[in-house]
């Protein structure tokens, strides 16, 4: 792939591997992502989807590598980067309401040590409002469905006010409700010029949710454009023998329906 002048890379990763010990999850992973796309990471289970986003949020150690966010490490720019973990790595009985959890999204501009202030408040109550929990503002999370957490956790990576978004399966487990809510907040987004990172695991979804997209196995498979790459043969090289429980989705890609 052609290599982006730096001014309009978001996201650059050269040459990351990754091991849990001494056996790679990831290897050799070198791409680069646009700024103002809607990005989805796509793989099957086991493929290192989720272990891609915290070694570049320094999550977790890189055996080689390296990552830059807008030209900067990770730590040179983190107030401009948000982050949505999967929801089943939150502890959910800890005992806060909805809008002191959106309001935690606030630290990184006003200090770990400084109290809210009104205007910190507002904008929590606006983020909430902008995922349609402003009626829970003040119930407890674990009161909560689990698309009402989910949607919780959307807020205060928004209250962030960041330039790029990671999520980790925003989309799993959650209503109808919750995922056609989210889907308008990530085109809200693009439309902001941000650039959102998707771990997605719906391949009937991808070409209408998303306009780039990143096929993982552990290695990358491709990176680009989703009409470009969102094909046949990128997903059998992605999913190997494992795409014959997906043939129905590989059958519709092929006749150009996803």
């Amino acid at each position: 792939m052609k290599k982006e002048n730096h001014n309009q890379v978001a996201l650059e990763v050269h040459d990351l591997t990754v091991a849990y010990h001494t056996r790679p999850v990831l290897w050799n992973i070198d791409f680069e992502i646009p700024p103002g796309k809607l990005v989805a990471i796509v793989g099957p289970n086991g493929a290192g989807k989720s272990t891609l986003l915290k070694s570049i949020l320094g999550l977790l150690p890189l055996s080689s590598g390296w990552v830059k966010i807008f030209d900067n490490p990770y730590r040179k720019v983190r107030q401009k980067v948000g982050y949505v973990p999967q929801r089943g790595s939150v502890d959910w009985d800890f005992p806060t309401t909805a809008i002191d959890v959106v309001c935690m999204g606030r630290y990184g501009k006003i200090g770990w040590f400084r109290r809210p202030k009104k205007e910190d408040w507002e904008a929590a109550e606006k983020f909430l409002a902008q995922v349609e929990m402003e009626k829970f503002a003040h119930r407890q999370i674990s009161q909560l469905s689990g698309g009402q957490q989910q949607r919780v956790f959307l807020a205060r990576a928004l209250a962030q006010e960041a330039d790029i978004y990671f999520m980790d399966e925003p989309f799993a487990g959650v209503d109808a409700v919750t995922e056609k809510a989210i889907v308008r907040l990530l085109e809200e987004l693009r439309e902001q010029k941000k650039t959102v990172i998707v771990v997605h695991h719906d391949l009937q979804t991808v070409k209408e949710y998303f306009d780039w997209i990143l096929l993982l196995n552990m290695r990358l498979i491709a990176n680009g454009p989703t009409e470009e790459v969102y094909n046949e043969d990128n997903l059998r090289k992605t999913y190997g023998g494992r795409l014959a429980i997906l043939s129905q989705a590989a059958d519709e890609v092929a006749k150009g329906r996803l």
